[in-house]
């Protein structure tokens, strides 16, 4: 095989692969598909008394973007609005449900009922981690690691052009020494190659 063509057959790889990187994310949100069998003795209850005097501070339409915030602990890959509004087999989203409106009724905060969750189950209750310590690495590395592979396939590439360049100069140039090219001398070449190995 020659060189032009394991080059390009190297970055078609590097370009499928960052492209998978990309795209896994994306699939995954429009087909969500359960990556473990569903569990329904993952339920554990989440109970804190009421505060007193409590007065529901959590509208629906904030219930419902806090239970997209909450993961369903079916052993499914999905929050628990998305799987109590799908999957109607699943027992766990709509007791995880009640969960959350008996804390709204008891008065709790969004913060408070995520942090209740967090207490009971761990963070693997949040579909995705607090942006706190180590996990600011999960929001980072996927950006960090196609921006390296960026520069890195920029570099190579402008090697390869160079390296290209060099070819295309040498080329013309017969064994003897004299250029093939009309007007063109050896020395004219000469003066080009060194030019261009320094520029790369």
């Amino acid at each position: 095989m020659s060189e032009v063509a394991s080059r390009r057959r190297f970055v078609q790889a590097l370009v499928v692969g960052a492209g998978a990187v990309v795209a896994a994310p994306l699939g995954s949100q429009s087909a969500p598909q359960p990556s473990t069998p569903m569990s329904t003795d993952a339920y554990r209850p989440v109970l804190r008394a009421a505060k007193p005097g409590a007065t529901p501070q959590v509208t629906d339409e904030q219930r419902d973007a806090l239970e997209h915030r909450i993961k369903c602990q079916c052993g499914c890959i999905l929050d628990v609005y998305t799987c109590r509004t799908t999957d109607f087999t699943c027992s766990t989203s709509p007791a995880m449900h009640r969960d959350v409106l008996r804390l709204i009724a008891g008065g709790y905060t969004e913060q408070e009922i995520l942090d209740a969750f967090v207490e009971t189950y761990g963070e693997v209750a949040l579909t995705a981690p607090k942006k706190e310590g180590f996990n600011w690495a999960g929001y980072f590395a996927p950006g960090v690691v196609l921006a390296v592979g960026g520069i890195a396939l920029t570099v190579l590439l402008r090697k390869w052009r160079a390296e290209a360049q060099l070819a295309a100069v040498r080329a013309p140039i017969a064994p003897g020494g004299a250029s093939s090219l009309p007007g063109v001398s050896a020395d004219d070449l000469a003066r080009l190659d060194r030019a261009i190995r320094e520029e790369a």
